[in-house]
């Protein structure tokens, strides 16, 4: 049996055991820099237990990287001077924490979205594969030009910059945002990316931009600096949106990013017990560790009862547990369980699972959004 609490090696890194928070996106960083509450509400989650901590997106050192201006940047001398000071708690608390690097591309929030068009447009550094913008829930529109090969070259740049940045400032490794519709998925999906170049039109085309950024990343770090990427099926524009129909197609989409240097797949699902693909129940975790052997996390309503999980996803839950997380951990597949929102309103989530106090679990509501505690 796998058990939860035991340690997890990937290149230089071991954790004590399983659980990982999970990226959440907090708005607490004014003009890009983390504020004041936000060392010690991480600092609170490593003292807490949590084996690994990813941050929330961080915008790499692009125009339009972000679509929000309380978001965190990990780049500029203000910013990463406050990032070094989390990392130093987080480790102080005997923590382990990557930044989860970030580029929204042309899934901007409608509030900014509405502000850029009184302007005249969305902000030059707003970019697409093909240029078609659609906010969450909204349909595509062609709001931009294609992104031309220089524009391609430089995000891949900055992606690089900034996985250089954390190997240097002593993180333990790096995420990258590769999932939920931004600007890698916007690559990825058929829907986003109608290119006619190197960078479009099969799946192995529109793979390549994310290939060459894990390049990149690694070839700015070391072999052995653990390089994790977060990949969906779904989009903030689409929920029942599709890269891979089948699993030779899934195949397609992970080998050249295994090949380019992807230690850890963060598989966000919205219910992680769902099965992936018709007669079989792996969950995309459990499909894309088969069909890799490298290490893979799931995420996606850990933790949440059933009553939250319906009136967050409006129709009725499959029965799910700690319990059928931790199975599905035992039976292969997977190797880490990230969790969030229960992490997020409960900093001592993992320590109260670790002793058994399930009952003295906090029970989520979205008025944790909107601290820091």
């Amino acid at each position: 049996m796998t058990d939860p609490f035991s340690p997890f090696t990937v290149g230089t890194m071991t954790v004590p055991n399983r659980f990982v928070m999970a990226p959440m996106t907090r708005c607490f960083s004014p003009g890009g820099v983390p504020g004041d509450g936000m060392a010690g509400y991480y600092r609170r989650r490593a003292e807490g237990g949590a084996g690994l901590i990813i941050s929330e997106g961080t915008h790499v050192n692009h125009p339009g990287a972000a679509n929000d201006p309380d978001c965190p940047d990990f780049h500029g001398e203000a910013a990463l001077a406050r990032w070094a000071d989390i990392l130093a708690q987080v480790h102080a608390a005997g923590g382990r924490m990557m930044p989860q690097l970030w580029h929204v591309g042309l899934l901007v929030k409608a509030e900014l979205e509405n502000l850029y068009q009184e302007s005249g447009s969305l902000h030059e550094g707003h970019v697409g594969p093909s240029g078609l913008a659609g906010g969450m829930g909204q349909p595509l529109v062609k709001a931009k030009p294609e992104m031309t090969v220089a524009q391609i070259e430089d995000v891949i740049e900055a992606f690089g910059e900034g996985a250089e940045t954390a190997w240097r400032m002593g993180f333990d490794g790096i995420e990258i945002h590769g999932a939920h519709g931004y600007l890698i998925d916007q690559f990825l999906w058929a829907e986003t990316n109608r290119r006619t170049d190197a960078f479009g039109g099969s799946l192995r085309k529109r793979v390549r931009f994310c290939e060459e950024i894990v390049r990149q990343c690694r070839s700015r770090t070391a072999p052995d600096f653990p390089i994790f990427l977060r990949l969906s099926q779904w989009k903030g524009q689409d929920y029942e949106a599709r890269l891979a129909s089948d699993p030779g197609e899934l195949e397609t989409l992970l080998t050249p990013l295994v090949d380019a240097g992807v230690d850890v797949f963060d598989c966000s699902q919205r219910r992680f017990w769902e099965p992936e693909f018709q007669d079989s129940e792996l969950s995309l975790a459990g499909w894309v560790k088969r069909l890799t052997g490298k290490g893979v996390m799931t995420v996606g309503s850990v933790g949440l009862d059933r009553e939250l999980i319906e009136s967050l996803y409006g129709k009725p839950s499959a029965p799910q547990s700690l319990e059928r997380v931790i199975a599905m951990l035992d039976r292969g597949d997977f190797d880490l369980i990230g969790v969030g929102r229960a992490m997020l309103v409960d900093p001592n989530w993992v320590e109260k699972i670790r002793i058994g106090e399930t009952s003295g679990l906090l029970p989520y509501s979205p008025e944790a959004l909107a601290s820091l505690s």
